[in-house]
């Protein structure tokens, strides 16, 4: 059996590793007005972020459509057997679903959905083991039971530099009362039950970029070998300075990412977040 492996671009993978790696993708979608754009394909994290700033208003996201989703599966289906897809948490975006729709729509291909539960390079690392093993023959099932592995150490933490990005967009999920009045403190973030949910609430950039070093410093310490990625909303410069820090750990392989326009358009400019996993 031939598996391809297939995510969206919220896992923010460059087209090289993509290309590299035979990983296939959909984009969501960003609305400026009435213009829309495809991320990662016509619309990349840098131009994003000064389009923002020009325009003023927050543009608006959406899932790919189940006829894009379609056309892909039936595209694959003329070279593989089945498809692993990965896909941002089904809390926040209805691609997930809208993914087991197209698949139910598809009849010569073998559909596996997997909810990332999560977002950014940490969908990333699920996508990039599912290659590697589909690339070395694995089965789906084999390929799904390792992701559902992964899936019990992996961590993620953010900060929104304006939660109110998330509040308007609906995806912080129970925090009304917890935003309300509170908008200039720097709260860490996390995923629970696949929605985005307060950690703790913490008064300036500093110190919430320090509670999430120290999170993961509390994990490492128990002798594996862990997979790390520090994620900027457009602040490269300060990413690469904590990087740098986080390098000097020999049981750490750290790399950095971004937050590209899809999940930039709800966490807003400035956000840092640090994912992890174990790797053994």
């Amino acid at each position: 059996m031939k598996t391809a492996v297939l995510t969206d671009s919220t896992a923010y993978l460059p087209r090289k590793v993509r290309d590299e790696k035979h990983i296939h993708m959909v984009p969501l979608n960003v609305i400026f007005g009435h213009e829309s754009y495809q991320e990662e394909v016509d619309l990349k994290a840098d131009d994003f972020y000064d389009m923002v700033k020009e325009g003023g208003d927050l543009p608006k996201t959406s899932q790919p459509s189940t006829g894009l989703m379609v056309e892909k599966l039936e595209e694959l289906a003329k070279e593989y057997d089945a498809v692993v897809a990965v896909h941002l948490s089904s809390g926040i975006s209805g691609t997930y679903q809208g993914m087991v729709t197209a698949g139910d729509m598809v009849e010569d291909i073998n559909v596996h959905v997997f909810d990332s539960e999560i977002s950014c390079r940490m969908q990333g690392f699920y996508a990039l083991e599912a290659a590697d093993m589909a690339n070395n023959g694995a089965t789906p099932e084999q390929i799904m039971e390792r992701m559902n592995e992964m899936k019990s150490t992996m961590s993620a933490y953010f900060m929104a530099d304006d939660l109110s990005h998330l509040h308007r967009g609906g995806r912080l999920s129970g925090a009304q009362a917890f935003v309300g009045g509170l908008l200039q403190v720097k709260p860490v973030l996390h995923f629970v039950d696949t929605k985005i949910v307060p950690f703790e609430k913490i008064r300036t950039r500093k110190k919430a970029l320090k509670r999430i070093r120290s999170l993961f410093e509390e994990t490492i310490q128990d002798g594996g070998q862990y997979k790390a990625c520090l994620i900027h909303a457009n602040r490269e410069e300060e990413a690469a300075e904590i990087m740098a820090e986080l390098e000097q750990y020999d049981n750490v392989e750290v790399e950095m990412s971004y937050f590209g326009p899809v999940i930039g358009t709800h966490l807003g400019e400035g956000a840092m977040g640090l994912g992890w996993y174990r790797k053994s």
